[in-house]
């Protein structure tokens, strides 16, 4: 019973080894854009009155029905990177919009971002001119690069592509 026991506790460990050498193997950098969350700001470039979650949802509520006080649009995007510590990737997203005349617009925020181990959140914000001038956002896709390597994405249940 106990050399039942010790076999198999020693495949266990062999099985594990192999597997820890195919990850270190295998350092294909890999990511993934977890959540996004898009945010109007008032005049004061705020999304909530408070840290409150309750106070920010009835706020944007608010500024839903009160456009004249929204001055623009923040994206809080949650993305992790794995086997990329200490590199240089590109978080994007992309626009589509109408215009008041009805005109569809576009447009891309981008900013590069460092992962380390966990999830991080990074805010791209469409705001001043810009954001008067693009109009109200009809869909969103934000994504995660390595150079030219996508490896994380979402998007908006209205994006279609080009």
């Amino acid at each position: 019973m106990l050399r039942r026991r010790v076999i198999l506790f020693l495949v266990f460990l062999s099985a594990l080894a192999g597997n820890v050498r195919a990850d270190s193997a295998s350092n294909a950098i890999t990511g993934k854009v977890v959540k996004v969350l898009s945010l109007l700001m008032d005049t004061n470039s705020q999304v909530a009155p408070s840290p409150s979650l309750f106070d920010r949802d009835a706020y944007q509520v608010y500024l839903l029905e009160h456009t004249n006080e929204v001055t623009g649009v923040r994206f809080d995007v949650c993305w992790a990177a794995h086997h990329a510590r200490g590199m240089t990737l590109k978080l994007r997203v992309e626009l589509k919009g109408v215009r008041r005349n009805g005109l569809p617009t576009q447009t891309t925020l981008e900013q590069t971002v460092t992962p380390g181990l966990f999830h991080h959140w990074t805010s791209l914000t469409l705001s001043g001119a810009d954001y008067k001038n693009f109009g109200t956002v009809a869909a969103w896709r934000a994504t995660l690069w390595n150079s030219n390597q996508l490896i994380g994405e979402q998007q908006s249940f209205l994006w279609s592509p080009p």
